[in-house]
């Protein structure tokens, strides 16, 4: 028996990136200061490339700090469109309106003053920074390096920008030239053409030679510096008195006057980095809370009074260093905490000491080495609104294959089933202080599809089925039709998962939230070819979009199922819309082609137009046809509104 695709199978193409004037959403400060204070050495090394050698290596050190520093905007602004298929920082709208400022202000400081036009800020001196009694600037790189600066040196600030946007940022030309046009740049097409002039020495752009923050520093001129001190002194207190004359009640300092300065410490930023402020839930308050999330589960773990792992936790949340490996579900925020998180876990796990938080839309965990070595990890992953098997397990760890989950309280058995073997008892892996042993991670499976194990909770309410697919949070697993799903707890959706077990490969480290299995339809074959079973498999996210909607078909014997059509944001096969309609080719074992399509309960009639011409009444159609055709399918619903075929 064979089968193959009714229609093409091409995944869906990304959108194309936006025009110069296409807006992003809305980016308020503190999103802003987010991107820039974890981002700011890179941007203010791009910043450096692009501003112009003349004014000497410590003047474009001070200026490189202060344009990434003013960078910021003062209220809610429009980020520049980020296009769909940009990787890492570029998907932060924060970062992308952050970096189009410091390109636009580093032009406007290589620009000349002019007597008939007023200058520009970034053309002024900077205030802010100041250094006094030393001369900065980045250590000196090879012969490379060297001769690199004295290239760019030569091109024009536009030229230099576009050459940094490509080697620092790592962006192709397409998005080089809108952001160019975006900041200001007349003719983009002329900046990208002298670019080429230079050699595409990419990697040296990372070197110290034109690192701003990594400095080294020398005196300046010490007997200028000494004449020169009662003159300031006295411009001081010239300045002094204005300032006292412009700061007299009345009118303030302008419309944000009673802001504090960005970067002002608060006391919620202070309390968020203070393991004493950490929330710590009693052990029994789950027994009486009205909800059963994250925000019920103690504190555990033999470390929960480590002062010191504690706060080393906290303040690499808050700022992670170039040593720590920062990882996210899709659409997770990875700034730091806004006040005290919730502790859920502080212990050892394995070969590491791990720290578990919880602040109400996120989980973070913070691993180092137990044996003192460098190095840490911090992973986060949305749990908005999580509630009961949602907020069941936690992954603490994975080691050799391995993985260790944290359960809820509430929890009172822990196994490790076979997802393959339906028929096969699940295996007790035993639970202390809320953690359990050792289970095989189908995350971590290599090579063939021949098992995949799943995590078994028990509770009072009964049994449920997580699966782990490589981040924080497992995936619930359910089974039924979309709106009326329940938990994978009995012999008949075991066996409506076990064939299409491993398409959950397809799922991971997509941020998905919950996976729904539903058999629509059960078909008799052809020529006594026995019944096909239909089953659709339906990831959810954390973050609403990137849902996946998967119909798979399965032929008498076969111990896999096969993937007939896929959707992709699609409101098919899930609680808005719980309909599908799906086709595949099969071959009979006398050697005949056919179109087998289905739908779930409510088709009244289905037919299939192009490559194969046919109509049957009901939920069901099978008709001849050749090897390769493609059809398109319509399904009629028992209301009389229309469907398309998943394809």
């Amino acid at each position: 028996m064979q089968s193959q695709d009714v229609a093409s199978q091409d995944a869906a193409r990304p959108p194309t990136a936006a025009s110069a004037g296409t807006q992003g959403p809305a980016v308020d400060v503190e999103q802003a200061e987010a991107a820039l204070v974890e981002h700011y050495p890179r941007l203010v090394r791009l910043a450096y490339l692009v501003l112009p050698p003349g004014p000497g290596r410590g003047r474009r050190v001070l200026t490189a700090h202060a344009l990434v520093q003013r960078a910021l905007p003062r209220g809610r602004t429009q980020a520049p469109a980020v296009p769909a298929q940009s990787a890492g920082r570029d998907t932060d709208p924060g970062y992308a309106l952050v970096r189009l400022e410091v390109v636009r202000t580093a032009l406007e400081a290589g620009r000349p003053l002019r007597l008939t036009a007023w200058p520009r800020r970034a053309q002024l001196p900077p205030l802010l920074p100041q250094v006094w009694g030393l001369r900065l600037f980045p250590r000196s790189g090879g012969a490379d390096e060297l001769a690199l600066d004295q290239r760019l040196a030569t091109l024009s600030g536009p030229a230099r920008a576009a050459y940094a946007l490509r080697g620092l940022e790592r962006l192709p030309d397409g998005e080089v030239r809108r952001i160019l046009r975006t900041a200001g740049v007349d003719q983009p097409e002329a900046a990208l053409a002298e670019a080429n002039g230079v050699p595409a020495e990419y990697p040296l752009l990372d070197s110290p030679e034109f690192d701003p923050c990594s400095l080294q520093a020398r005196p300046t001129d010490l007997r200028r510096r000494r004449q020169h001190t009662r003159a300031g002194l006295a411009a001081a207190a010239a300045l002094a008195v204005c300032g006292a004359l412009v700061a007299l009640p009345g009118g303030g300092w302008g419309a944000d006057g009673a802001a504090a300065p960005v970067y002002a410490q608060n006391p919620a930023a202070q309390a968020a980095l203070d393991p004493a402020r950490l929330t710590k839930v009693p052990a029994t308050a789950w027994k009486t809370a009205a909800r059963t999330d994250f925000s019920v589960w103690p504190a555990r773990g033999a470390l929960t009074g480590d002062t010191a792992l504690l706060r080393r936790a906290l303040a690499v949340w808050a700022r992670p260093g170039p040593t720590v490996r920062v990882s996210a579900t899709p659409g997770t925020q990875t700034g730091g905490p806004s006040g005290p998180p919730q502790l859920l876990y502080a212990g050892v796990v394995d070969s590491a000491r791990v720290a578990v938080f919880y602040d109400g839309l996120r989980i973070a965990r913070y691993a180092e080495p137990k044996d003192g070595t460098a190095g840490a990890a911090l992973d986060f992953a949305r749990v908005d609104g999580a509630t009961g098997a949602e907020a069941s397990a936690l992954v603490l760890g994975r080691a050799d294959g391995n993985v260790r989950y944290l359960t809820a309280p509430w929890v009172t058995g822990a196994a490790e089933r076979d997802l393959m073997k339906p028929a096969a008892a699940a295996t007790d892996v035993g639970l202390t202080d809320g953690v359990t042993g050792p289970l095989a991670s189908a995350a971590l499976q290599q090579g063939a599809c021949t098992s995949w194990e799943v995590l078994q909770l028990t509770d009072a309410q009964g049994v449920r089925l997580s699966t782990d697919l490589g981040e924080l949070v497992p995936a619930h697993l359910t089974a039924g039709q979309p709106g009326r799903a329940g938990e994978v707890d009995g012999a008949a959706a075991l066996r409506d998962w076990a064939p299409f077990a491993c398409s959950l490969a397809a799922e991971r480290s997509a941020g998905v939230r919950g996976v729904n299995a539903w058999a629509f339809a059960a078909q008799p074959l052809p020529e006594a070819g026995g019944t096909g079973s239909w089953v659709c498999t339906r990831a959810e996210t954390w973050r609403g979009d990137g849902t996946v909607s998967l119909a798979q078909f399965r032929t008498p014997g076969s111990r896999y199922g096969a993937v007939a059509a896929k959707g992709a944001d699609v409101t098919a096969c899930g609680p808005r819309d719980p309909q599908v309609l799906a086709g595949v080719l099969w071959k009979s074992g006398g050697g005949q082609w056919y179109l087998l399509a289905a739908g779930g309960r409510d088709t009244t009639s289905i037919r299939a137009t192009g490559g194969v011409t046919a109509s049957a009444p009901g939920a069901l159609l099978a008709a001849k046809a050749k090897q390769g055709a493609q059809a398109s399918l319509k399904g009629t619903l028992a209301g009389g509104r229309e469907i398309g075929g998943l394809r």
